[in-house]
């Protein structure tokens, strides 16, 4: 790259956010340089726009712009089942199964201690007020709770946490199901895959 400050600054900026690489930043802030005189002006008021109106729901902690997100507002779905998600993002791949009509609650991510986050970094004892107000009759009875979270150390780390802290609550507890994926061939799944299906296996 030439040695031009502010575009070596542009491109450093870039190469921070996730899945994003120094290559792939470089061709970014090219683009961005290149592009028709108002694109960085509109991307710019789309930065600051996106941090000034969007926020936390104060119920599920997931992202929105109004004062409860559209699924806490939602007077058709169920009070009774919360699925717990690590980010916000995947509410919508769990939306696009249209097979889940309860509440959400947002961890804003998982316990990492590796990377110093633990169970106060995250939004796990406000899932267990939510719990607990509804036990003490100061808001709807959950029932269920369905922990949506990755099939990784640190997704097993906090549903362990998770389970330990809710038992003795009368919830119904689960996980959401691990295994080979619809469609796929048995002789390139992984042993950690192959293991998982076989632990959630089901009956014909």
């Amino acid at each position: 790259m030439l040695h031009i400050s502010a575009l070596e600054k542009l491109t450093h900026e870039l190469s921070r956010l996730p899945g994003i690489g120094p290559k792939t930043a470089q061709r970014l802030a090219y683009f961005i340089l290149r592009a028709e005189n108002q694109y960085p002006e509109r991307l710019s008021e789309a930065l600051l726009r996106v941090k000034a109106e969007v926020h936390d729901c104060p119920q599920c902690f997931n992202y929105t712009d109004t004062e409860l997100c559209r699924y806490c507002d939602d007077i058709h779905r169920s009070d009774e089942s919360i699925c717990v998600v690590e980010e916000p993002a995947d509410i919508m791949r769990i939306e696009s199964s249209g097979a889940f009509r309860g509440r959400y609650h947002v961890l804003h991510g998982s316990i990492s201690p590796l990377e110093g986050i633990g169970p106060k970094e995250l939004r796990i004892q406000e899932l267990i007020d939510r719990i607990d107000d509804g036990l003490e009759g100061r808001g709807p009875v959950i029932k269920e709770v369905i922990l949506a979270l990755d099939a990784d150390l640190e997704g097993d780390t906090t549903i362990l946490y998770l389970a330990k802290h809710l038992q003795g609550k009368g919830l119904k507890l689960s996980r959401i199901a691990h295994g080979v994926p619809i469609g796929s061939d048995i002789d390139f799944i992984d042993d950690r895959t192959m293991g998982r299906a076989l632990q959630n296996r089901v009956e014909l």
